[in-house]
């Protein structure tokens, strides 16, 4: 959403690192989490999501089940939002790096998680 928004929240390294990238992608599970986000009034998307984010160039990440299965490799996250175990599942398995302001992904340590802030 920051980067629809055009939002001052990510900053000059994330947006350096979206901008010189071979592809960027978006996960379903982003989509279904700021969709029930939503649906919840927590917060407003456009109703037309998904084509919006393709028009900003960004790929269509799909969930499989090796993604889901992926979320073993977090023990660490056994507590934390099901989403977000699952985007960094999704990151790692697909060797994609992860930009996130979560601090506890952030506290990992792993190197394809990066400050989406900075």
């Amino acid at each position: 959403m920051w980067l629809l928004d055009d939002s001052a929240r990510l900053g000059a390294r994330a947006r350096e690192l979206i901008q010189t990238a071979g592809g960027v992608y978006v996960s379903a599970a982003s989509v279904w989490e700021l969709t029930i986000k939503s649906m919840l009034g927590k917060l407003t998307i456009p109703a037309d999501l998904a084509s919006r984010l393709r028009q900003q160039g960004l790929v269509p990440l799909s969930v499989t089940a090796e993604h889901a299965e992926g979320i073993r490799e977090f023990p660490e996250l056994l507590r934390h939002d099901p989403f977000d175990r699952l985007l960094v599942a999704q990151a790692h398995r697909s060797g994609l790096r992860l930009l996130t302001a979560d601090q506890v992904l952030l506290g990992l340590g792993r190197d394809f998680v990066i400050d989406a802030t900075v």
